[in-house]
């Protein structure tokens, strides 16, 4: 079963904690983000069908970005023993560890993240934090693979050229779709948008496209 399986679980275990949960910002499976601000406040949570040398290098890797990081697996139908070495593992590690029922949506704790702290990386930290304010809603399932993770920016970009599906308009007339709303329409990430005349974009066929693919 794919890593999506166990989202619906992990997300709900850690909203019941009091956050904010969502899949795929910036390339952690789960960040979420305390509601009442105290700490730990924010969270990144990695998944794995199993307890792989993969998954624990992915948590160290978010370590610095984050108060404390979760890895959480599929529950093994033989319990607690076989996974006691990756218990004491994290432990010593400083991860949280669950162990994940999607078919019933239980998850177990069998490890609290500990106070080990790497080096903080302010910067990744705000580039999350940013991710995770601007996104709207929680489009993308963690564990999501070879498919468009659905990004702020991406967001933004579609809401522009829904817009323009009405006809050529100024950056300034759809300021309130998007923050940057003029840079997205420069930058055209996607190929979606062309010039018209000063300051005026219309949409292009691929911009079309994925306006009319991706209509309420």
């Amino acid at each position: 079963m794919p890593e999506t399986s166990l989202y619906a679980a992990v997300k709900a275990y850690l909203e019941r904690l009091g956050y904010e949960p969502k899949g795929e910002v910036c390339g952690c499976d789960v960040v979420a983000v305390r509601r009442d601000g105290e700490p730990p406040f924010l969270v990144i949570a990695e998944m794995k069908g199993g307890f792989t040398l993969e998954l624990l290098l992915q948590g160290v890797d978010r370590m610095p970005a984050a108060d404390a990081v979760y890895l959480a697996v599929r529950a093994s139908r033989r319990g607690r023993d076989r996974d006691r070495r990756a218990w004491k593992l994290c432990r010593l590690l400083g991860f949280g560890l669950l162990a994940v029922d999607p078919a019933r949506g239980a998850v177990e704790v069998l490890a609290e993240p500990a106070p080990y702290r790497p080096r903080p990386q302010a910067p990744r930290r705000e580039r999350l934090l940013s991710e995770h304010a601007r996104r709207r809603g929680d489009p993308s399932p963690g564990g999501s693979v070879r498919q468009p993770v659905m990004t702020a920016y991406r967001q933004g970009a579609l809401a522009l050229a829904g817009a323009l599906r009405e006809g050529p308009r100024r950056p300034r007339d759809l300021a309130g779709l998007t923050p940057d709303a003029g840079r997205v329409l420069l930058r055209n990430v996607y190929g979606w948008f062309e010039r018209v005349g000063r300051g005026t974009y219309r949409l292009t066929p691929a911009g079309e496209a994925a306006a009319e693919s991706h209509r309420p």
